[in-house]
């Protein structure tokens, strides 16, 4: 019996080339992480292969990731030749850096992205911080204030996507560039 691919698999390989070839090639990103998980409690696929702009220091550089993901469902639907149904993928992304004022540089983030993607779906941002050299406390209260957040940002994509739209991975890999060039601008 020959072994016929999974859409999960087949994006993640189409994924996986382009952007190794954007790294390796064009030099125009740096690939910083990679995983492929097998999740057996809930028998699910989750890959993701996160990067940043060259020429900047890993510490402190705006990095984006790209997220696929399956579920045992989709995956039984498409191994099992379940008729009716349409095996696809879910699609993240994932920008991370850290902002000093949030106020100011989350709203701006937030602009960003919507110009860049053209949706109306808000990004989710999550702010952190860490306890200890990058706070100062606040003078006559029990407080503290960090010296900066880290912000994480998540754009879900509204719809799945499967190898109909293998074409457009092109399209969003240069997008997800210019937003993490936008971002660079406004991110530590």
């Amino acid at each position: 019996m020959l072994y016929d691919p999974v859409v999960f698999e087949n994006l993640k390989v189409a994924l996986e080339n382009q952007l190794y070839d954007l790294d390796n090639l064009d030099q125009r990103i740096v690939i910083t992480s990679r995983t492929d998980i097998l999740d057996m409690a809930v028998m699910s696929r989750r890959w993701s292969l996160g990067f940043m702009l060259p020429d900047r220091e890993q510490s402190c550089a705006v990095k984006a990731e790209i997220i696929l993901s399956t579920s045992i469902e989709e995956l039984s639907d498409e191994l099992l030749e379940r008729s009716g149904t349409n095996p696809a993928c879910s699609l993240l992304l994932k920008f991370t850096g850290s902002v000093e004022q949030p106020t100011v540089d989350c709203p701006q983030i937030e602009r960003v992205i919507e110009e860049a993607w053209n949706r109306d779906l808000i990004p989710v941002q999550r702010l952190t911080a860490t306890f200890g050299d990058h706070a100062y406390p606040i003078e006559g209260a029990e407080l503290w204030v960090p010296r900066y957040y880290e912000n994480e940002i998540l754009l879900p994509f509204n719809r799945r996507i499967n190898e109909d739209q293998m074409e457009d991975l092109e399209s969003l890999i240069e997008h997800t560039i210019r937003t993490l060039e936008a971002l660079d601008k406004i991110m530590l």
